[in-house]
């Protein structure tokens, strides 16, 4: 079992700035008008292919709160043979795991699925979700921060 190497509280409390900053770009996304159950299933397929299980358990429960399906919430690792995701969903998966997984070159069908189902602008901040998710978890995986239990997530800000 590992043990946390330091916590998500201490990330805030010792570089503000860097928290404030990874914060922000992580918020753009649903502000610009995204919606809130598909960013949080973006954050959720990245979080479990990085590692990060603050950012797995965080991204659970906040899905709950959005009145995510538990359907939705148990498959999303296995999406590709799950019929339950819609055309925009599934675009948004692809292209999460395409940036997340960064291979040497990802091929242009997955940009021409996620192009087919975002807007230009909405097609930016998804990537800007993604790269903040990508963010928070280098964080949570490499400092191991302790999930956070269900009373406590409410007050979580990481997203």
């Amino acid at each position: 079992m590992s043990h946390a190497r330091s916590e998500y509280e201490d990330f805030k409390r010792i570089t503000p700035d860097a928290y404030d900053l990874v914060l922000a770009l992580g918020q753009v996304a649903a502000k610009a008008g995204l919606d809130k159950q598909l960013l949080e299933l973006v954050k959720l397929r990245a979080s479990q292919i990085n590692g990060c299980a603050f950012c797995v358990q965080h991204h659970v429960l906040l899905s709950e709160r959005l009145g995510v399906s538990a359907d939705k919430l148990h498959l999303v690792a296995v999406w590709r043979e799950a019929p339950i995701y819609s055309a925009r969903e599934r675009a948004a998966l692809a292209w999460a795991e395409a940036l997340t997984l960064m291979p040497d070159r990802f091929g242009d069908e997955v940009y021409d699925e996620v192009q087919r189902e975002f807007s230009e602008t909405e097609l930016m901040y998804l990537t800007s979700a993604i790269a903040s998710i990508n963010v928070w978890n280098r964080f949570g995986a490499a400092f191991r921060w302790t999930p956070p239990k269900r009373q406590v997530a409410a007050g979580a800000a990481a997203s």
